[in-house]
């Protein structure tokens, strides 16, 4: 495939497209088009159609990349065909056979679930619970990560749909070794599994923003693979 490749981003819980800003304006200036998916999270279909539609709003070859339960739309969605690229951040990977919880319950449970409120149909992260989903952010950052948070519905990770892109497609794994939203063991067993190029960094569960450098380096190392 010729061209710059385009990147679509996919948010996680708790946060929204807003998380990637500081990668995107980087990858703009090289010359590739970006579009981060605004997924409602009201539903897993409803959201791997967002970030359907991203895809087929932007040209040539596709890097899509997902953070956390975006690594989950990834894997749905990326089974596009022009999608040449799956770029995980401490990201879920479930299987034909498994939801996004049930990939969770093979590993322990990480700490920023006891910092979560169930009200008016959705899961709330909580203030307490931002040093388990970003400590390694300055304060201001933090507070910035809860004000523009997208909030779940309650049972959006045991829903599923079809399709596992990481079989067929490509992949690179960044893990973060101090997350403690997402547990890092299963990270490292989900990158395993896809045999994904795999990247470690010491960092909290929010890598883009507290290490924008090198996930930015293996986003264009995944562009430079589908350009070539």
């Amino acid at each position: 495939m010729a061209g710059k490749a385009s990147i679509v981003f996919a948010h996680g819980l708790w946060a929204d497209g807003s998380c990637f800003n500081k990668l995107i304006p980087a990858l703009q200036a090289e010359g590739h088009q970006v579009s981060a998916s605004q997924h409602g999270l009201d539903s897993l279909e409803g959201d791997v159609a967002c970030v359907t539609r991203s895809i087929d709003h932007v040209p040539g070859p596709v890097v899509l990349v997902g953070h956390s339960y975006g690594g989950t739309l990834i894997t749905k969605a990326g089974t596009h065909d022009r999608v040449g690229a799956l770029v995980y951040i401490a990201a879920l990977a479930p299987d034909e056979d498994e939801t996004s919880q049930g990939q969770q319950d093979k590993f322990a449970r990480t700490p920023v679930f006891e910092h979560i409120d169930v009200a008016d149909g959705r899961i709330w992260l909580l203030e307490s619970g931002l040093g388990d989903f970003c400590g390694d952010l300055p304060e201001a950052e933090q507070k910035l990560v809860l004000a523009t948070g997208a909030v779940p519905v309650p049972d959006l990770f045991t829903q599923q749909v079809p399709g596992t892109a990481w079989r067929t497609k490509p992949s690179w794994y960044i893990v973060a070794n101090d997350d403690r939203t997402v547990n890092p063991d299963l990270e490292r067993a989900a990158a395993e599994r896809m045999g994904a190029k795999t990247y470690a960094v010491d960092s909290s569960h929010v890598p883009m923003l507290s290490h924008p450098g090198l996930v930015l380096d293996v986003i264009r190392d995944a562009a430079k693979a589908v350009e070539a």
